[in-house]
């Protein structure tokens, strides 16, 4: 099972403070490193010094790092103008060696795009924008060099874009559909997805959400097994009971809670919490790091795991 570790900048995060992280996840052989794209700070935080915006981050981690894989855990497709967007995850994932993946989604906070002058539409708007723009990205960059690449939807037209630059991965990185959602996610995850995400739910939930994305997939001829399926999960775990108490203080959580509704606990209980989820078919799951100054976290999960 792919280990990668979920990183919430909005909280309150520098980019020194996510280079340190990602240096950190690449040293103990972590999967990839993974950020949030949000601009204000849920709960009680101040989100200081305020947020990083997360291609920028992953622009400048691609030239910091040289192996682990980089991405997003979800661009909001309200955010970004399609055609713009595919720019900027072509050039970073040329910038770090093909090692980029776009995690994408209807966005859902609605309070950060008031407080940042971005529209939000109705859901249902937001799940036509996001069909878009994943037939618009795929289609744009599976477009060969030379030719031009033409789309008339109800959200974007595009007229004789060439489709440039391409991502140096072919055909292009990967890209993640995520979500809970019971019918339109399932579908485009079929439909354009490389990995569906199933994030912060029950082993029960995220075996269900994987049953709807099997169903579409045969809806539309497609081979169930092309798609990778994840997980993200928040992790609070250690060597003793008191680590793992210490942990879920510092991000303000009760350990029961933790174990109940995340990876928690001490490393026999992380084991037997990941087996649960491999069970029911969870290939990589993202690990939830909320105290980003507690890189000892991360060395003790990996010792614990081999990585």
């Amino acid at each position: 099972m792919d280990l990668r570790i979920f990183t919430e900048p909005q909280q309150g995060a520098t980019y020194d403070d996510l280079l340190r992280v990602a240096r950190c996840a690449e040293e103990c052989r972590y999967d990839g490193f993974f950020r949030s794209d949000h601009f204000l700070a849920m709960g009680d935080s101040t989100g200081l010094p305020g947020p990083t915006d997360a291609w920028v981050t992953l622009g400048a981690l691609a030239r910091e790092t040289s192996t682990i894989r980089l991405g997003t855990l979800m661009t909001s497709v309200t955010f970004r103008l399609p055609g713009p967007l595919g720019v900027a995850v072509s050039q970073a994932d040329q910038m770090s060696g093909g090692r980029i993946e776009l995690g994408i989604g209807t966005g859902w906070y609605e309070a950060e795009h008031h407080a940042y002058g971005v529209p939000f539409p109705p859901t249902g708007v937001r799940f036509d924008m996001l069909a878009e723009q994943l037939e618009i990205l795929t289609g744009a960059w599976g477009t060969p060099v030379g030719q031009a690449f033409d789309f008339h939807g109800e959200h974007y037209t595009f007229a004789g874009s060439p489709g440039l630059p391409k991502p140096l991965q072919d055909p292009y990185p990967p890209v993640i559909v995520g979500g809970s959602g019971p019918r339109r996610t399932p579908a485009l995850a079929a439909r354009f997805a490389d990995e569906v995400n199933v994030p912060f739910a029950s082993v029960a939930q995220v075996a269900a959400q994987f049953g709807r994305v099997r169903e579409a997939c045969a809806g539309i001829g497609r081979d169930p097994s092309t798609l990778r399926y994840s997980t993200t999960q928040v992790l609070c775990a250690g060597s003793t009971e008191t680590d793992v108490v210490r942990r879920a203080a510092a991000i303000g959580r009760e350990p029961d809670e933790l174990r109940a509704h995340g990876i928690a606990g001490t490393a026999d209980e992380v084991a037997r919490r990941l087996e649960e989820f491999a069970a029911v078919g969870v290939q990589r799951v993202y690990l939830q790091v909320l105290d980003l100054s507690d890189l000892d976290h991360l060395r003790f999960l990996a010792q614990a795991r081999g990585l």
